[in-house]
């Protein structure tokens, strides 16, 4: 082939897919797995942490470190495998050896992470459980299997991948804080296979943990959102019936507007990941193509009873609290254009008042010009008159009949000078 130049990021985007391969798991084996989770803020969290956390337990076995900025790696730990991964709001530890202990799901299987080095974990336990792999055998040996391990009410049991294993959890907390599962693959089932299985368990059990913090979200917000739906419908009542001032009611309005955008934009985040997660499990479940086990309740069955009761209270909340922000916003924008029309309506009374002054004033003007005319006409004679005085006695006319004659023509004189520099003013 002739040279190209390749793009920077192709064999990076390349190897991508095939950076996270299933595990390879023994018939029969143990799995034990945990997922943390920063309380606050995990999106934004400081990541180097977790490497260093993951790197404390490397060297307590004395293995390779992974690359800087890894996102995930896998070691021999002893006999134990570990995959280790980094998500957007989690780490998750996968050990997995062969062999299963005499006691089932023996708490001392998790002692494989020490206590002083999950004491310093950069985050808190989100979910953790403890899986057991064994061989499928007789129907009758399962049932005894899972009567003696799972809790009855919740137990949800489905043969899965056409037939080639058996799986099964109650999604319950034993005494020493673990969910419990369980794989019973057939004896041609290969290792892969396996792998595939129990990962695909992990994943529904961590984003179901994953999404019911959506749950808690929503359920702690009800009571909120439930007295702002109170007081804003109480402010629409005292809007239609004039209890109030206009402008006092929308700077209550505003106050409302304006918390629920902020628990808007605070869940906005949450809610959204509690979605996604939903789609995630419900994807996981539909990948293991389960058949019904001996009259047991299936995964997809125990998700519609047990846990999407939980995401419908999340999307509603939701929608409620969507619903709310749009009728919080309806109501001032209608409020807002009250008080512009009751602006507008004092605007225009003013108006009309600085019209009415308007006119007063000219009115006072006029009058005032036409004051001015006869005062002006006064200091106009008298000055004509001593100007004129010599003349009169040319004529033989006394001073007063001088002055008589004056007044008029100086008056007409005076209001003529008057009137055109008003009309030059205007």
């Amino acid at each position: 082939m002739p040279p190209i130049q390749d793009h920077p990021l192709r064999y990076q985007l390349a190897n991508e897919l095939h950076a996270r391969p299933f595990p390879t798991m023994s018939n029969p084996s143990t799995v034990i797995y945990l997922a943390i989770k920063q309380p606050q803020e995990a999106v934004h969290r400081d990541r180097s942490q977790d490497l260093a956390h993951l790197v404390a337990l490397l060297d307590r076995h004395g293995v390779p470190h992974p690359k800087p900025g890894a996102t995930h790696h896998s070691a021999q730990l002893g006999r134990h495998t570990l995959k280790w991964e980094q998500h957007t709001e989690f780490v998750s530890y996968t050990l997995y050896f062969d062999g299963i202990s005499e006691r089932p799901y023996d708490p001392a299987d998790f002692d494989v992470f020490p206590s002083d080095w999950l004491s310093e974990a950069p985050g808190q336990r989100i979910t953790s459980l403890m899986l057991r792999v064994l061989p499928r055998g007789e129907v009758a040996d399962v049932r005894r299997a899972l009567t003696d391990w799972f809790v009855p009410e919740s137990l949800a049991v489905a043969r899965v991948l056409d037939d080639s294993c058996v799986v099964a959890g109650d999604f319950r907390i034993d005494p020493a804080g673990h969910m419990r599962f369980a794989v019973f693959p057939n004896k041609e089932t290969g290792a892969q296979r396996i792998g595939r299985v129990v990962q695909r368990l992990c994943e529904i059990e961590t984003y179901r943990a994953m999404s019911m913090l959506g749950f808690s979200r929503a359920r702690g917000l009800s009571p909120t959102i439930g007295a702002l739906d109170t007081h804003l419908s109480e402010m629409m009542v005292e809007m239609t019936g004039d209890r109030m001032p206009a402008e006092q009611t929308l700077s209550q309005l505003l106050i409302v507007s304006a918390e629920l955008e902020a628990m808007a934009a605070q869940a906005a985040f949450r809610f959204g990941a509690t979605g996604a997660y939903d789609a995630l499990v419900n994807q996981r479940i539909a990948l293991l193509r389960e058949a019904r086990f001996e009259g047991y309740q299936t995964f997809a069955e125990f998700m519609l009873r047990r846990f999407e009761p939980a995401m419908r209270t999340v999307k509603s909340t939701e929608g409620r609290l969507a619903t709310l922000a749009d009728r919080a916003r309806r109501a001032g924008e209608l409020l807002r254009t009250r008080v512009d029309v009751e602006r507008s309506a004092q605007n225009q009374a003013l108006l009309e008042s600085m019209d009415r002054r308007a006119d007063m004033a000219l009115r006072l003007q006029h009058t005032v010009e036409g004051l001015s005319v006869v005062a002006i006409s006064y200091y106009a004679v008298s000055l004509a008159s001593y100007a004129l005085y010599p003349l009169a006695k040319v004529l033989d006319l006394s001073k007063g009949m001088m002055t008589a004659a004056l007044t008029l023509p100086v008056v007409l004189l005076v209001w003529l000078a008057v009137r055109q520099i008003r009309k030059r003013l205007h």
